[in-house]
């Protein structure tokens, strides 16, 4: 892997951090296109060479790249067809690899049958967000049979770092527990989700750029840590402090008070998600997931109370949460 040019378009998000941080220290020559307006929540390694030009804007990218060429080519940031087309003009004469980042929320919703597969079919009827990651699919995999375009998919499902509580409304669920308020949680609370750490998903998707056997294939990336939304909130209660007094909500009368929160749950959460990682290890041997919830978590909780301008409430949750359990307050359960 060493010498591997590679090129990630925005490097600093949840995700694409933990890999950027991985590409160097395995000595990949990383570059990274951006706007130049990161907020230094978490800042690029020094090794990294920082191009300046604006994805949305195909001359200014290609003013920045000049005469370059990369072994692969990741865009972190594109969630429309219209994205995925201008990268293809963007990087088919440049790159030997293209790395597009979907979404395991793509996966038919429900699913009918687990652990999920890239063989799942794709359907999402609920959320908009997955219906265009699976327009953004079908543009590469037409690119890839027509011409040839060396495109690779990598699906993540819900992956978090140390800035992300991973409830709608982050922080302002952890200030309820300490507050003794109750706290909504969907369904009965007894769902399957998956939560993977942004370091274990680096670990498995850092070997898999400029890897030919990827190339016309889709990868699921996930941890095997698989937990009851119950056992998630009583997690991220106990690594706060508090207690977490739940009630627990119906997903559609969720949606009905707050339609943005009842689009991720309907389109995503609400459904028990377990997937099978076998065919990631079938060209990454080694991966395995290492962090467990009760280490990310403390992450989370150390980080926010390291500084409480990070402790950021979100009004519409936390009213839609005041409102919903007042509602359904009759069945609470006290963990």
């Amino acid at each position: 892997m060493t010498n591997l040019r590679v090129l990630f378009i925005g490097g600093t998000g949840t995700i694409s951090s933990a890999c950027s941080r991985l590409a160097v220290d395995r000595g990949i020559e990383l570059t990274v296109l951006s706007r130049g307006r990161s907020s230094g929540l978490r800042p690029l390694p020094g090794q990294v060479t920082i191009l300046t030009g604006d994805i949305r804007d195909p001359a200014s990218v290609r003013q920045a790249i000049g005469a370059r060429e990369f072994d692969a080519v990741v865009d972190w940031v594109a969630f429309t067809p219209e994205h995925v087309r201008t990268d293809i003009e963007l990087f088919r004469d440049r790159t030997g690899h293209y790395v597009f980042i979907s979404s395991a929320s793509a996966y038919q919703t429900p699913p009918a049958r687990l652990p999920v597969t890239e063989s799942t079919p794709l359907r999402n009827p609920f959320w908009q967000y997955s219906q265009d990651k699976i327009a953004c699919e079908d543009v590469l995999v037409a690119a890839y049979r027509n011409e040839g375009f060396p495109a690779t998919i990598v699906r993540p499902s819900h992956t978090y770092d140390k800035t992300l509580v991973p409830f709608d409304g982050r922080w302002t669920v952890v200030r309820r527990m300490r507050e003794g308020k109750p706290v909504v949680v969907h369904g009965d609370g007894t769902s399957l989700w998956t939560l993977t750490h942004h370091r274990d998903f680096a670990a498995g998707f850092v070997p898999l750029l400029g890897h030919s056997r990827t190339i016309g294939e889709a990868f699921q990336i996930t941890s095997d840590d698989v937990l009851t939304w119950n056992q998630i909130a009583e997690m991220l209660a106990a690594a706060a402090g508090a207690r977490a007094d739940i009630v627990h909500v119906p997903s559609e009368a969720i949606a009905t008070v707050n339609p943005d929160w009842g689009a991720s749950l309907l389109g995503d959460k609400a459904h028990s998600m377990i997937f099978d990682n076998a065919k990631l290890r079938s060209v990454v041997p080694g991966f395995r997931a290492e962090i467990p919830f009760e280490q990310g978590v403390r992450e989370i909780i150390d980080w926010h109370d390291e500084d409480p301008v990070r402790q950021q409430v979100d009004p519409r949750i936390d009213a839609a949460m005041d409102e919903l359990a007042a509602r359904f307050r009759s069945t609470a359960v006290a963990i």
